[in-house]
């Protein structure tokens, strides 16, 4: 999503406004008749202006894909970080000004051509008068998209063709450490909630398989319902991107949320996304005494061939995370499911 650069109503006039001034005054030099010169360069200021302004409003209109020729998990991020209605609104709204301009530069440039020379300059200003109030009645729009440009800026590249495998769980259970000890990645990681601001990707090879590895934002214990905007962008890659989900625990609940409470998480996401499978993580292995917590622990293993317990901290484990990755397959998601 390459969003140029949006100007200000103000910024779009002046430089149409100027361009024009000067196509009039290479005009002016030019060898024409007297009694025609006013006429040919009040013509050309507004033709000229006119295009300029086209031009602008064309290049942002051509730069942003339609929404429904991208994948779903592009449409859905989207329709999350600043919504697609708008986004179609704040285009529309840009189109009918492209329109509106492209009929007042063939009206009046005729009224110009066509009239008398003392109403040349008139007719002139008179264009310049209706092209400022279409400009300013976009201003909402051009705001609108200035702001998509900055909130749609980082968004993650997918590649499709990859198995791709995310990390779902807590806040603070070590979602980033483990992405960097398996990929070349190199996410912020911090111990505060809501670490994760954005989807962060990393890649590794394994045996000529692209394995994408995807960390989420974190997850709170709740409803779809009641997620908020940075929830909701980890939903939407569980839904449309995830081969293999490897949802983690803290075993140590220094995340500030009990096992009990992540087991409850894990069992709404197995519920949303029955058809993609799950590998168990309990981390932090290193500073548990699992002896000791082993029967409170194995209450929240529902299947020990897909648990593995690690320490991302200390890269513990991290081989035979990578070894399941060979035998994930990617899931055949045609159209019709998302539909």
């Amino acid at each position: 999503m390459r969003i140029p650069t949006i100007p200000t109503p103000d910024e779009l006039l002046d430089k149409g406004f100027r361009r024009g001034k000067k196509a009039a005054d290479l005009a002016r030099t030019q060898k024409i008749p007297k009694h025609m010169k006013g006429k040919k360069v009040e013509e050309v200021r507004v033709i000229t202006a006119c295009q300029v302004i086209k031009d602008k409003l064309k290049m942002i209109i051509d730069a942003v894909p339609i929404i429904e020729d991208l994948p779903k998990f592009y449409q859905d991020y989207i329709d999350i970080t600043v919504g697609v209605d708008d986004m179609k609104q704040a285009l529309g709204g840009l189109n009918w000004a492209y329109g509106i301009i492209t009929q007042l530069e063939k009206d009046y440039g005729g009224r110009i051509r066509k009239g008398a020379p003392e109403k040349a300059s008139e007719y002139r200003r008179q264009a310049y008068g209706r092209i400022a109030s279409v400009a300013n009645k976009i201003k909402k729009d051009l705001d609108f998209l200035d702001f998509a440009k900055a909130n749609l800026r980082n968004m993650p590249t997918i590649d499709f063709e990859a198995t791709t495998i995310v990390i779902a769980g807590f806040p603070n259970v070590g979602k980033s450490t483990l992405l960097r000890q398996i990929t070349d990645a190199d996410p912020q990681v911090a111990n505060y909630p809501f670490t994760t601001k954005g989807i962060q990707i990393g890649h590794l090879e394994r045996h000529w398989k692209h394995v994408q590895i995807i960390d989420t934002p974190g997850l709170l214990d709740r409803s779809v319902l009641e997620m908020n905007d940075i929830e909701m962008n980890a939903m939407v890659a569980l839904e449309h991107l995830a081969n293999a989900i490897l949802f983690i625990f803290d075993a140590s609940e220094t995340c500030g949320f009990t096992l009990e409470g992540q087991y409850n998480l894990l069992k709404q996401i197995e519920q949303i996304f029955s058809n993609i499978p799950v590998i168990y993580l309990f981390n932090k292995m290193d500073i548990l005494d699992y002896e000791n917590e082993k029967e409170y622990i194995d209450q929240f293993i529902d299947d020990e061939e897909r648990t593995i317990f690690i320490s991302a901290a200390e890269g513990q484990g991290i081989d035979r995370i990578t070894e399941i990755f060979d035998k994930i397959e990617k899931i055949d998601r045609s159209e019709d499911e998302y539909q």
